[in-house]
């Protein structure tokens, strides 16, 4: 007969059996940035030693999700997550030290690129997705690989088990990806179509598992069949009230909106608790507010915790957690390489790729293996270009795969800028790439307007050796008129006449000598052909005076940009330092503007033969950088002994100039000319919201001999540093998808020039002039 005390201790050990076998399963839904909303979720369930047994996810959700099953702490996932490598991964930008300046064109005032790509057919095709998946791509190696190593690519194996939702639009089937490359299982769910091109998985296309299952509880269910289900929602597609009108960031939402399946709360049935918090406020595509889109998700999960911990009697305690978390990343083989595949090209192409790593040598880390893979993404002539990483546990050691698809490709670039003043102008560019054992690459460009014309073809070829070099020609036309360029309310009625025509031919050789920094050697022909009033009594009819000259200019230059944008930058640095020799001839013609002035004597054409030396340094860096104020600077410098030319304005013409406000260039100041000088000013930038900057700005010029004019058009220095010039501006700067929108007010050190304002819409860039 069984006694009472025997019938509580069979009772006893049962519900502490029944306790310590509660699992715990959390399904993370989709919905864009919102998603890292999750982070919040996992920090309160960790802290209130909830357990969690399974995670299922999909899109944002499904990379929260893996994060933490890759053996990440809540804690180190907010940490990445609030990087300024986050927000490059996000947005598609390059980090600094690897955007590779050596690859890059000179900027231009392009503001719109469409790649095209033409088949054997001629068939056109242009590229698909909106943001660029390249940092994205290998970012998710980096966090992911070792993981998949230690779970020998069985999701079952992770810290966490886990889940993950794609969708197959061909056959219009949800997937669940259980196994495989964890990197690549995280990249496929997030896969907005339109936003990022889809991945391969399995010999199947694929994108956002959102698409037909975004909050996959029933996977959660039928995989893992929990105790009990945390489900955390942040996706909606349904409004309280209809929007009455649809604005620019309705219609961001649209776009997500259409991709994501509706989320149900009752799928996490009677077991379980449904989260949602209130994020109506924030966007799908804004991955800005990071620590306000965590800090809803953790007031969500802890307004619910009375109803968790209710619910869910079990607790894990922090030490046991940590030693869990321990054991699992301590069994993460290090990232070292031993082989490097390429595959989708050609055997010639493969040796060009191959180079790149030099892959030659017996081992890589990652440092390498990145350094390799952003040099072959800066060559455009690739259209995709996908990395993989797989573990061999044989020599422990990681292979890194290269699925590259070279395309001989068009770009084709649409550009310019819109102005207050009558400087705007149209910008078209086109480029060929082609690759074979070595990159070529063919452009040309056009500029056209009132002000500035320019017609540039250019060549370049790449080869991949040990130290990688480059050869390239450029052949340019600019033409300059600046009699029609006064600014807006303060209008010069007697502008003297200038026209500035330039031809060069440009050969050039270059190497890297670092990922930001390049040196190129420069052997320039020159054409310069200027055409000026010598006063401001200039009248159609009148000749003008007309300087020619011939030459040869060698230069090495040493350059390095990390600038983040080629207009109003406010990050990174740039630097400049170019040793010149110059010769040519100039041949001087007299026009007839003095015909009818008392005392002037008409002197004959010329002709000199001149050769000069010059060095020039220009730094600008950004270097203070608050939580909403920037402050850069820049230094230019020139040394030359260049000598004075037949005249004075033909002196000017080709004297070095200092060009300090963004419209400089579109102004010929000549107080901010001379042969030696130094330069130099200040930027402060203050940031009113996302993409809206204040900038107050103020330079000095100090020419070591300013030029001064005599008798009626003779050219003498004034005495050593004693005048001084300034130039300020303050205005608004707004950053747009299609490039930079600008109020300025404008003020120079100048009689006539002094006062302006200027809107304009779009780049103020232009070719370099010969002599530059």
């Amino acid at each position: 007969m069984v006694t009472f005390d025997r019938i509580l201790l069979i009772l006893f050990v049962l519900c502490c059996t029944q306790l310590h076998a509660q699992k715990v399963g959390l399904v993370f839904s989709g919905g864009g940035a919102k998603g890292l909303a999750h982070i919040g979720t996992l920090k309160a369930l960790e802290e209130n030693h909830i357990p969690i047994d399974y995670i299922t996810g999909t899109s944002m959700g499904g990379i929260v999700g893996a994060m933490y099953a890759a053996g990440y702490s809540p804690k180190e996932i907010e940490k990445i997550a609030t990087s300024n490598e986050f927000q490059n991964w996000v947005n598609g930008r390059y980090t600094s030290d690897y955007t590779f300046y050596f690859q890059k064109n000179a900027p231009n005032a392009s503001m719109l690129a469409a790649k095209v790509a033409i088949d054997t057919g001629f068939h056109f095709s242009f590229r698909s997705n909106l943001i660029n998946d390249i940092p994205l791509n290998f970012a998710f190696l980096e966090l992911f690989s070792q993981a998949s190593a230690v779970a020998k690519d069985n999701f079952d194996n992770l810290f966490v088990p886990y889940r993950c939702m794609v969708a197959d639009v061909l056959s219009q089937k949800s997937i669940t990806v259980n196994k495989g490359s964890l990197a690549e299982a995280v990249r496929a769910t997030m896969t907005v179509p339109i936003i990022y091109r889809p991945i391969k998985l399995d010999n199947k296309y694929v994108f956002d598992g959102g698409l037909y299952n975004n909050f996959p509880a029933d996977v959660m269910e039928r995989d893992f069949k929990p105790d009990y289900i945390i489900g955390a929602n942040v996706s909606s597609k349904t409004y309280n009230e209809y929007p009455k009108n649809i604005d620019d960031r309705l219609m961001n939402r649209f776009l997500i909106y259409m991709f994501l399946s509706k989320s149900d709360s009752t799928m996490i049935g009677k077991n379980g608790v449904y989260i949602q918090p209130d994020l109506a406020n924030y966007s799908v595509t804004n991955f800005s507010p990071v620590e306000d889109l965590i800090k809803k998700g953790y007031d969500a999960t802890m307004a619910d915790m009375p109803r968790i911990k209710a619910l869910i009697k079990k607790r894990v305690t922090d030490e046991e957690l940590q030693l869990r978390r321990e054991d699992f990343n301590s069994r993460k083989p290090n990232l070292k390489f031993s082989n490097v595949i390429v595959t989708g090209v050609n055997d010639q192409q493969k040796k060009y790729v191959e180079r790149l790593f030099k892959s030659d040598r017996k081992s890589f880390n990652l440092a390498d293996i990145k350094r390799g893979y952003y040099k072959l993404v800066a060559d455009q002539t690739f259209e995709t270009v996908y990395p993989k990483i797989s573990y061999e546990a044989a020599s422990d050691s990681y292979t890194f795969e290269v699925v590259a698809q070279p395309k001989k490709s068009f770009k084709l670039e649409l550009g310019g800028n819109i102005s207050t003043r009558p400087i705007s102008n149209v910008f078209l560019g086109a480029q060929y790439n082609y690759l074979n054992r070595k990159s070529y690459t063919f452009g040309t460009s056009f500029y056209s307007g009132r002000f500035y014309e320019s017609v540039q073809i250019n060549g370049r070829v790449d080869y991949p050796t040990k130290l990688p070099i480059f050869l390239g020609a450029e052949l340019t036309y600019n033409h300059w008129n600046f009699y029609n360029t006064s600014q807006i309310f303060i209008e010069n009625p007697k502008p003297i006449y200038i026209e500035q025509s330039d031809r060069k031919i440009d050969l050039m050789m270059g190497m890297p000598l670092n990922y930001n920094t390049k040196i190129v050697l420069h052997a320039t022909f020159i054409n310069n052909n200027d055409r000026y009033s010598p006063n401001n009594t200039f009248a159609v009819g009148d000749v003008l005076d007309q300087t020619i000259f011939n030459g040869f200019r060698g230069s090495l230059n040493l350059e390095k940009n990390s600038l983040n944008r080629k207009q109003y930058p406010t990050n990174g640095q740039s630097f400049s330092l170019s040793f010149n020799y110059t010769t040519g001839r100039e041949n001087y013609n007299p026009g007839n503007i003095f015909r009818n002035t008392p005392g002037f004597v008409k002197v004959p054409g010329q002709s000199n033969l001149h050769h000069w030396g010059s060095i020039k340094l220009t730094q600008e860096n950004y270097f203070l950088h608050l939580k909403k104020y920037t402050l850069g600077y820049i230094v230019e410098g020139v040394i030359s002994n260049q000598p004075l030319f037949s005249n004075y304005y033909a002196t000017l013409l080709v004297a070095p100039a200092f060009y300090p406000i963004q419209d400089s260039r579109s102004l010929f100041l000549d107080k901010f000319r001379a042969t030696t000088y130094a330069a130099g000013g200040l930027k402060n930038i203050y940031n009113l919201k996302k993409n809206l900057d204040l900038r107050l700005e103020g330079y000095l010029f100090i020419p070591h001999k300013e030029f001064e004019l005599s008798n009626f058009q003779d050219v003498n220095y004034a005495k050593a540093i004693t005048k001084m010039q300034y130039a300020g501006t303050a205005g608004l700067v707004y950053h747009s998808p299609l490039g930079p929108v600008s109020l300025s007010y404008n003020l120079y050190n100048d009689a006539v020039k002094r006062n302006g304002v200027l809107l304009h819409i779009g780049y103020l860039i232009y070719n370099k002039r010969s002599i530059e």
